[in-house]
C-alpha cells in the first residue's frame, strides 16, 4: 500500500473514533447508554442490525466461501434475508411488547431469577466466544494488507474499538454502524466495477469461472445446510441478546417490525454486490489455498482499487467487521450492569452505576483480545464461526423466544431444554466419531443444531396442553405487564444529536472520495460520482437543513 492509503487509514479511524467519543456525555444513564434514549429511528436500527450481523463474516468467512466454491457464498447469506423477514413479522415487535431493556430482563420477568442467573451468565461465556470471533476477521484483515503480525493486529484494534464503545454507549455503536455501512458501500461498488473491467466484462468472467461455481448449492453447503442455516439464522437474529437492543431501542412495535425487514432487503439485495469482489478474484488468482482464502476479499481490493481508495476501503472493512465486536461488547455491560449489579445492589446510585457499565466494557473487552488471539489454534474462522453458531445458536436463543408465545413452558422447562439440547450438540460435535465412526457433515451439524432445540420446546408445549397447565411464571408475568403500561419516554435530543454526528461524519468522507477521485488515475469519474452522492446523503439527513427545507 502506499503512503497515500495508510494516511486514508488513519484519516478514517480518527473520524470513527471521534464520532463514537462525542456521545461521550450523552451516556449519563441506563436508558440512554443501553438503549440509546428508547426512541432510536428504525432505519437507523435497522442499518445497524445489518452492520452487526453482516461483518463478522462477509469479508472473510463468506468471502472464503465465495473464493473456493462460488455462489453457494449468496446462497447461504440469502437464507439470512429469510430470517430477516420472519424476525421482523413474528419476533422483532414482540420484543418491543415486553417494555423490557435487555432480553436478560424479560427473561427475569416472565421465567423467573434463576433461569435469568443460568442465562446470563452462559450468554456472557459464549459472548466471549462470538466476539472474539468477529475480532479475528478484523486484525485478519490488517494483517493481509499491512503484513503487520497477526498479534499486533488483534491487540491494537481490540483497545481502539474498546475505547470508543466503552465511552460512548449503543448511540456511539449505532451511528459508527451506520457511518460504515455508507462507506463500504460505496467503496464496495467501485471494486465490482473496476473488478468486472479488469477480468474484461461479466461475459468473461462466466466463461473463465471454475466448473460448477455458479451452482446453487455445492459440497458440504447442500439444500439441508441451507434450511437449517435459515432456521438457525431466524432464531439468532430474533434472540441474540446483542440484536435484541436493535427492537427494543426503537419507539412502537410497528418500528421494531420495520428494522427487521429493512434487514431482511439489504440480505436480500447486498450479497449479490458483495460477494462479487472475492469470485472475481477467483479467476485473477486462483492459486490461493487453505487458510489464504481468508484473504482473498481483500487481495481482490488490492488488485484494483486506485491509491487512496484502498485505505478507505480497509479503513471500512476493518471498523465495519468490528460493529459486531462493540455491538457484542455493549451487550455484554448491559448484562452485567443491569441484571447482576442493578439486582444486587438495586439502590446504587446512577454515576455508581454508569461506572460498573464502563468498566463492564473495558473487562470483558481485554477478555474478548485473549480469545480472538487463539482462533488459529482453533482451525480458522469459518471452523470456528459455523461450528460455535451449529452448537450454541438455537439452544441458546430459540428457548426465551418460545417463552414469549407460550403461557405454559416454565422456567424449568426451558432450562431444561436448554442445557439438555447444548450438552446434546456439544457431545455429537467432540465425540461424534466415537460414537459414529464418522464425524457430522456441516449440513447434519447444523440440522442437529436448529432442530433438536425446537422439537423439545414443541414436545413439552404439547404435554402442557393435554395437561391444561398454564406456568405459575406467566400469570405473574402477565400480572406484573398489566402494572406497566406506559411506554418508556423517547429522548428526541439524542436523535437529533445522532442524525447531526452522523451527517457531519459523513460529508467528511464525501469531501475525502471526491479529493480521492481527483488524485485517482483510473476510475476518477467514479470515484467523484460516488464520493458526491455521500455529499448529498450528508445535506439530506442533516437535523437543521431538514427544518429549513420545511
Amino acid at each position: 500500500m502506499s503512503n497515500l492509503d495508510y494516511g486514508v487509514i488513519v484519516v478514517f479511524s480518527l473520524l470513527i473514533v471521534m464520532a463514537g467519543l462525542s456521545f461521550r456525555k450523552s451516556g449519563s444513564d441506563m436508558k440512554s447508554y443501553f438503549a440509546a434514549g428508547g426512541a432510536v429511528p428504525w432505519s437507523i436500527s435497522g442499518l445497524s442490525l445489518f452492520m452487526s450481523f453482516f461483518s463478522a463474516g462477509t469479508f472473510v468467512v463468506w468471502g472464503s466461501i465465495a473464493y473456493e466454491q462460488g455462489f453457494v457464498a449468496i446462497t447461504i447469506q440469502l437464507a439470512m434475508c429469510l430470517g430477516g423477514f420472519l424476525v421482523a413479522y413474528l419476533i422483532a415487535p414482540r420484543w418491543k411488547k415486553t417494555k423490557s431493556l435487555t432480553a436478560a430482563e424479560f427473561v427475569r420477568k416472565r421465567l423467573g431469577g434463576n433461569t435469568q442467573k443460568f442465562y446470563t451468565y452462559l450468554i456472557l461465556i459464549l459472548s466471549l466466544a462470538y466476539t472474539g470471533a468477529f475480532l479475528y476477521p478484523v486484525a485478519k484483515i490488517v494483517n493481509v494488507s499491512t503484513g503487520f503480525s497477526i498479534e499486533a493486529c488483534v491487540v491494537a484494534l481490540g483497545l481502539l474499538i474498546l475505547l470508543y464503545t466503552a465511552v460512548g454507549g449503543l448511540w456511539a455503536v449505532i451511528i459508527t454502524d451506520v457511518l460504515q455501512f455508507v462507506i463500504l458501500t460505496a467503496a464496495v461498488v467501485v471494486v465490482v466495477v473496476l473488478s468486472v473491467k479488469s477480468v474484461g466484462g461479466l461475459d468473461n468472467f462466466v466463461d473463465q469461472a471454475p466448473e460448477r461455481f455458479f451452482d446453487l448449492t455445492r459440497g458440504e453447503y447442500n439444500i439441508w445446510f441451507i434450511v437449517a442455516f435459515a432456521v438457525y439464522n431466524t432464531i439468532f437474529i430474533g434472540g441474540n441478546w446483542a440484536y435484541v437492543q436493535r427492537y427494543t431501542s426503537v419507539k412502537t412495535t410497528r418500528d421494531a417490525k420495520k428494522v427487521g425487514l429493512s434487514f431482511g432487503w439489504l440480505y436480500l439485495v447486498s450479497p449479490f454486490i458483495w460477494m462479487l469482489p472475492p469470485m472475481i478474484y477467483r479467476v485473477m488468482n486462483p492459486s490461493l489455498g487453505g487458510l489464504e482464502n481468508e484473504g482473498a476479499y481483500l487481495m481482490a481490493c488490492k488488485q484494483v482499487l486506485p491509491t487512496g481508495m484502498l485505505g478507505l476501503m480497509l479503513g471500512g472493512m476493518v471498523f465495519a467487521t468490528a460493529s459486531s465486536v462493540n455491538t457484542t461488547l455493549n451487550l455484554a455491560a448491559s448484562v452485567i450492569t443491569n441484571d447482576i449489579y442493578k439486582v444486587l445492589r438495586p439502590k446504587a446510585s446512577v454515576n455508581e452505576v454508569m461506572r460498573v457499565a464502563k468498566h463492564s466494557t473495558l473487562f470483558f473487552g481485554l477478555g474478548t483480545i485473549a480469545v480472538a488471539l487463539m482462533v488459529p489454534a482453533a482451525g480458522g474462522i469459518v471452523n470456528v464461526v459455523l461450528s460455535v453458531g451449529a452448537v450454541t445458536g438455537c439452544s441458546l436463543y430459540a428457548p426465551p423466544i418460545w417463552a414469549m408465545f407460550s403461557k405454559r413452558q416454565t422456567g424449568k422447562s426451558i432450562l431444561t431444554i436448554t442445557i439438555t439440547s447444548l450438552a446434546i450438540n456439544v457431545g455429537v460435535k467432540f465425540f461424534s466419531a466415537s460414537l459414529f465412526g464418522d464425524v457430522l457433515s456441516r449440513a447434519d451439524e447444523m440440522l442437529l443444531g436448529a432442530l433438536l432445540p425446537l422439537g423439545m420446546l414443541a414436545a413439552y408445549e404439547l404435554f402442557a396442553k393435554a395437561k391444561g397447565s398454564v406456568s405459575r411464571e406467566y400469570e405473574e408475568y402477565k400480572t406484573g405487564e398489566k402494572a406497566q403500561e406506559a411506554e418508556m419516554v423517547s429522548d428526541k435530543g439524542q436523535n437529533e444529536f445522532g442524525l447531526k454526528v452522523l451527517a457531519v461524519t459523513l460529508a467528511v468522507v464525501g469531501l475525502m472520495i471526491v479529493a480521492l477521485g481527483g488524485y485517482s488515475e483510473e476510475g476518477r469519474i467514479l470515484v467523484v460520482g460516488v464520493g458526491a452522492v455521500i455529499l448529498f446523503l450528508a445535506a439530506f439527513i442533516h437535523p437543521s437543513l431538514k427544518l429549513k427545507k420545511a
